[in-house]
C-alpha cells in the first residue's frame, strides 16, 4: 500500500509589518475578557501557579467525590422515607404515581359515600340505646 502525501499549500506572500500590526491590533479588540473565558470553563478560575492547577483541580474532585459519598452513606433507606412519607408506598412508575394518588383519593370518596348512605339514623341510634334523647342531631 503506498501512503499518500498530501500537500498543503502555504500562502507565502509578504505582509508589511503595518498589515500585520493593524490585523494583530483588530484581533486583540476582539479577544474575549479573562472573566468571559473563566465563566464559559475555557481558563480556570483559580489563583494557583500554572504548574499546581491541575493538582488544585484534582483536589477539588476529590473533595467533591468525597463529600458525596459521606451523603449517601448517610441517606435513609427506602423503607424509613416511606414511613416518614417522604416518598409515596407506590410500585407505580413515577410518571404515573399522581394519577394512581388522585384514583385513590376518589376511591376513598366513593367509600365514605357509600356508607353515609348506610348510615343509621338518629332515631334508631336512641333507640338502640347508643345516643341519650338529648343528644338527638336532629334537633
Amino acid at each position: 500500500m503506498a501512503e499518500e502525501v498530501k500537500e498543503t499549500k502555504v500562502d507565502e506572500t509578504h505582509i508589511s509589518p503595518i498589515e500585520r500590526r493593524n490585523s494583530l491590533e483588530k484581533h486583540l479588540q476582539t479577544r474575549p475578557d479573562p472573566k468571559d473565558l473563566k465563566d464559559r470553563h475555557i481558563l480556570l478560575d483559580t489563583n494557583a501557579a500554572p504548574a499546581l492547577q491541575s493538582a488544585a483541580q484534582e483536589l477539588e474532585r476529590q473533595r467533591a467525590t468525597d463529600s458525596l459519598r459521606k451523603g449517601l452513606e448517610k441517606r435513609p433507606e427506602r423503607d424509613e422515607l416511606i414511613e416518614r412519607n417522604i416518598l409515596p408506598d407506590s410500585n407505580a412508575a413515577p410518571g404515573i404515581q399522581g394519577q394512581q394518588k388522585e384514583l385513590e383519593k376518589h376511591m376513598r370518596a366513593d367509600s365514605l359515600e357509600e356508607k353515609m348512605k348506610h348510615r343509621p339514623k338518629p332515631e334508631e341510634l336512641i333507640k338502640d340505646g347508643i345516643l341519650q334523647a338529648d343528644e338527638d342531631p336532629t334537633k
